[in-house]
């Protein structure tokens, strides 16, 4: 048993199941072909499936399943797993995600209609995916916020602006974590307890988000994560998790599911705040129209 875990811990080392697969492709037999391929495109989904359940969408036995992955190098279908669920943590350099990518580049329409039907692809599947007690539940914390902050870095920046540009306009105590005002733990000084922390964070994972999570966490805030996994970095010590899907396209993340939850939190914040925002938006519609915002 020694010998063989010692060896699984060898391939991980020197790669991971995506690139052992590309490897071994052209030799294998035509139903680990079709098991590759469908890992190729699926594989965060294969990560957390049994292998009864992989043979069944696949169109081939639980044991072909078993072969597939000891004929990758692994000592069992368990250990393919691990390696997929390493990935999807770590996820893939963006060199291997261009080579990965299941994107037909022929034509410029193609791409279009392959990006959109992803996008859609993953709307659906966070809606079947995404609990909706714990949306309910997020936004309770949310509305009983003393004060409210939301961080995003790199691309989901961008998610954080736009869900703390709407809920700005609801609730008076929101704060967007902004790297060009210094460090965010300097921007979060006075949280603590009462105080609500939203974290968005997908793939490739940033390091310093799990660094505010756990900061947060430490000063007694309560922690709402937006992400792809439970097994995401800021999942683990977050108090509601969020899950949005979004399989890739390429080198980009589809991070229109994550827009279409963030504009659901604003729309069921909204509903609960419906008489004071009535009164809110007339205020700024005079404002609007005495400085001519609007043609």
């Amino acid at each position: 048993m020694k010998k063989k875990e010692n060896a699984d811990e060898k391939l991980k080392e020197n790669s991971n199941a995506m690139s052992i697969m590309r490897q071994k492709y052209n030799t294998m037999s035509k139903g680990q072909k079709l098991l590759a391929q469908y890992t190729f495109e699926n594989y965060p989904k294969v990560a957390f499936m049994t292998a009864a359940k992989l043979g069944e969408i696949v169109g081939v036995s639980e044991s072909t399943v078993v072969r597939f992955a000891t004929a990758l190098g692994y000592s069992g279908y368990p250990k393919f797993q691990d390696s997929l669920q390493e990935l999807i943590k770590t996820k893939l350099t963006t060199v291997e995600r261009v080579e990965l990518s299941n994107i037909d580049y022929s034509s410029d329409s193609l791409i279009l209609e392959n990006v959109l039907n992803n996008d859609i692809e993953n709307i659906n599947d966070t809606l079947h995916s995404l609990d909706s007690k714990l949306y309910e539940e997020a936004v309770d914390v949310i509305i009983s916020a003393r004060k409210l902050y939301i961080m995003g870095l790199r691309s989901s920046i961008y998610v954080a602006k736009y869900l703390g540009y709407y809920l700005n306009y609801i609730l008076d105590n929101v704060v967007i974590i902004r790297m060009d005002m210094g460090e965010p733990f300097e921007q979060m000084i006075k949280l603590g307890e009462g105080d609500v922390l939203i974290s968005i964070s997908f793939p490739r994972y940033s390091k310093k988000t799990l660094q505010v999570v756990n900061f947060a966490k430490e000063r007694g805030a309560k922690v709402i994560a937006i992400t792809d996994s439970v097994n995401a970095p800021t999942a683990k010590t977050s108090d509601i998790v969020l899950t949005v899907k979004n399989n890739m396209v390429s080198f980009v993340d589809s991070l229109v599911p994550a827009f279409s939850v963030s504009n659901a939190i604003v729309i069921g914040v909204a509903m609960r705040e419906r008489d004071d925002i009535k009164q809110y938006f007339n205020d700024l519609e005079k404002i609007w129209e005495k400085f001519e915002v609007y043609e």
